[in-house]
């Protein structure tokens, strides 16, 4: 049984989603059956966590080596124990085909289990509630290979870890757990570590419950603490220091400033009062900083809030594939046309080694100042940040002297074919984002992205030089703006043409936009999918690198070249 339920969607969204995953192109291939139970594992998938957290490596500020050295460092400072006094160890894994990430497992159940022993019988229900009682005989898990992970960006220097075998052992009220860890390489994206996430444990639910929204839930099983704007529900009696189970609203229906809630909820894990509730709920306004921060956490994985600024970065795994798949070269004008929160553009200007230029557009000022700063403190000085809307970033009227002669100096609008390379990470439903456990969305703001989707694309086109590479991304799982948006951009633009892409490590494309399988095996698709693997023992088993490219967002990615 899923820890969680399904992800929460509005009626006429979920039946849109199911029209899209039963279509008529699909079902012929596969049939109903397999398209239906599909549909439902998407759904399940969402609302829980990728097996790993992936974090990308600055190799521009230090080689890949030494900062995972320094995130290991930075790891085994924290203290990541449960009120058993587990002691959970986390190595940071090297991606086998990316070399700035790296896998850190998130530890954590995805299914309820019973235990059996001298104790009772352990079930694990939506809120993942237990009686634990001392003197089990002692629990060991040996795991080969990591098969869940946290994503890490790391530096293209880093070298692959020696294999080797890493052990901790849980000590607790009850028995020992002992985990064995065995390292495993990944060649593929040399800046990319693997973490992975381990699970199940055991989480006592305590008396006192704070409610959070579904969106500050998401990030709590992320790896983050309870920030107080995130809070909608405490005790009346609520002091700082007071230890208290932290859960999710997951159908959005909990008020702001309740002293308790009995709607839908799931059980996240325990924390550690910092606010009272009268600070928490001030009258003044909206209060900022850590409510409850977590000390035992139903998912395990680490908190990345000031480990190794500006050396490490999460991200998930696709969103770094992007960069690789684009394939910027030193010396290049390249444009990343939605930039913020500005993760690809540094990206970019790194695997550029800083030399050239990279321009990037966002039409929200704030966030383009953010851009600004990540990029100097990272000592990109590659990076051109300008606040545009990127629909209107083409220039009319200009002559082919004019084209040639621009150099990213200058801002926007920019001549036609100004650009090697265009990154067009496109505005999305977000529908892949994990874990989710409510989209609030209506199934006409679903829609008017497809429109929007295709004005920026056209830009796109225009701004890219003859010769240049397109990169088309979003991270949803719809058919309109993935597949449907390639078989349109093939109709509109004929000097367009699909490119294989390197490294390749989601599925192909899915059926059901009219595309043929040759162009579909040229797209990559990330569908959500969670390891069902199970151990003997009840437990869930260690995260294996082999999933890490699947039990990640759902994702698209697509290339073109213009001819």
């Amino acid at each position: 049984m899923l820890v969680f339920p399904p992800v929460a969607l509005k009626p006429d969204v979920r039946d849109h989603l199911r029209n899209t995953f039963t279509n008529e192109e699909l079902v012929s291939e596969v049939g109903e059956e397999v398209a239906d139970r599909e549909f439902e594992a998407l759904l399940s998938s969402l609302s829980h966590p990728p097996s790993f957290t992936c974090v990308r490596v600055n190799t521009h500020l230090a080689p890949q080596q030494q900062i995972q050295h320094a995130l290991q460092q930075e790891l085994t400072g924290q203290q990541l124990c449960g009120c058993h006094g587990e002691d959970a160890s986390l190595v940071p894994l090297p991606h086998p085909q990316l070399p700035d990430v790296l896998l850190l497992p998130i530890i954590g159940p995805r299914y309820t289990h019973t235990h059996t022993s001298r104790c009772p019988p352990v079930t694990h229900h939506w809120t993942q509630v237990h009686t634990h009682t001392s003197r089990c005989p002692p629990v060991t898990h040996h795991w080969t290979q990591v098969h869940t992970h946290t994503h890490f960006q790391m530096s293209s220097c880093y070298p692959s870890l020696d294999p080797g075998t890493h052990t901790h052992t849980h000590t607790s009220r009850c028995s020992p757990v002992t985990h064995h860890w065995t390292q495993v390489h990944t060649h593929t994206l040399p800046d990319v570590l693997l973490l992975p996430i381990i699970g199940p444990r055991r989480v006592c639910v305590l008396d006192s419950e704070v409610v959070v929204g579904a969106q500050c839930g998401s990030s709590v099983l992320r790896g983050a603490h309870v920030f107080a704007p995130g809070v909608l529900s405490a005790p009346k009696t609520l002091q700082v220091g007071d230890m208290v189970s932290v859960f999710s609203d997951v159908e959005n229906k909990c008020t702001r400033g309740a002293k308790s809630f009995e709607g839908q909820k799931v059980f996240l894990g325990n924390g550690v009062c910092e606010m009272s509730r009268s600070e928490v709920f001030c009258s003044k306004g909206l209060m900022r900083g850590v409510a409850v921060r977590m000390t035992d956490r139903l998912y395990i994985t680490p908190c990345f809030d000031r480990v190794l600024p500006h050396l490490v970065f999460l991200q998930n795994l696709p969103s770094v594939l992007v960069s690789h798949v684009l394939g910027p070269r030193s010396g290049e004008c390249v444009l990343d046309m939605c930039a913020a929160p500005g993760g690809k553009t540094t990206h970019i200007a790194t695997l550029m080694r800083n030399q050239g230029v990279v321009v990037a557009l966002d039409k929200i000022r704030s966030k383009v100042e953010k851009l600004r700063e990540n990029a100097a403190n990272q000592q990109l000085d590659c990076i051109q940040a300008f606040c545009c809307n990127s629909i209107q970033a083409v220039a009319t009227g200009t002559s082919p002297s004019q084209k040639s002669m621009w150099d990213g100096a200058n801002g926007p609008p920019f001549p036609e074919g100004s650009f090697d390379r265009v990154l067009l990470d496109a505005p999305c439903s977000g529908l892949g984002q994990r874990p989710n456990m409510a989209v609030s969305s209506s199934l006409k703001e679903i829609r008017s992205y497809q429109p929007l989707q295709r004005k920026l694309f056209n830009t796109a086109v225009h701004l890219l030089k003859r010769g240049g590479v397109l990169v088309y991304s979003t991270c949803t799982v719809t058919l309109a703006e993935n597949e449907e948006q390639v078989a349109w951009a093939l109709r509109t633009f004929p000097y367009l043409t699909l490119q294989p892409q390197e490294p390749n490590l989601g599925e192909q494309g899915m059926l059901g936009a009219g595309l043929s399988h040759d162009q579909r095996r040229l797209l990559q698709r990330f569908h959500p999918r969670m390891n069902e693997g199970g151990a003997s023992d009840g437990h869930a088993p260690m995260p294996c690198l082999d999933d890490a490219d699947s039990d990640t967002i759902g994702f698209f990615i697509a290339k073109f070249f213009k001819s």
